[in-house]
């Protein structure tokens, strides 16, 4: 199968909303820490994508890359842009997803690559993330270069739901 990675813009995002909704549900469903808890719907993942990553794609304060393969989404990435004056040197990644269907294929990696090539090219000499604490992205971002800064306990609620506290891990890559 061919992959393709590209940038997509707020219009052309908005076109592939219903597969961005369903991949982000699927990711949740699957147990992927992404800031949400189940039950999450499609809708919900809709309205995820329309009020607050389109809008940020429009002012430009945002690059959304999808993973395609044969024409498929089957992964995304987001690269934040806009921070604070006194951080303009730095960018964020967020919702990193891969199609359940589709982990273990450099899916990710690939992503990765054209995010940190994007901030280099932005002149972001800092890339920062966090992620769940053990999760196989960890290894991921490792990989990428990025660096271990610290984990917080009982950070975020699981995304099945329920009274368990994950920790996360703060992640950073300098060049």
């Amino acid at each position: 199968m061919t992959l393709t990675i590209r940038t997509l813009s707020a219009p052309e995002a908005a076109q592939y909303l219903d597969d961005l909704a369903r991949l982000l549900q699927a990711c949740v469903a699957d147990g992927a820490s992404v800031g949400f808890v189940m039950p999450f719907d499609v809708e919900a993942a809709t309205r995820f994508w329309q009020d607050g990553v389109l809008p940020a794609l429009a002012r430009q304060g945002r690059v959304l890359w999808g993973a395609f393969e044969e024409g498929r989404l089957v992964g995304t990435v987001q690269l934040g842009l806009a921070m604070m004056p006194n951080q303009s040197h730095r960018a964020e990644v967020s919702k990193m997803l891969v199609a359940p269907a589709f982990r273990r294929r450099g899916i990710a990696r690939a992503l990765m690559q054209a995010l940190l090539a994007r901030a280099a090219a932005e002149g972001r000499s800092l890339v920062t993330l966090d992620t769940r604490s053990g999760d196989p992205s960890q290894a991921l971002y490792t990989n990428c270069g990025f660096r271990v800064a610290g984990e917080i306990p009982g950070f975020a609620l699981a995304p099945e739901g329920g009274p368990r506290r994950d920790p996360t891990t703060y992640m950073y890559r300098q060049g």
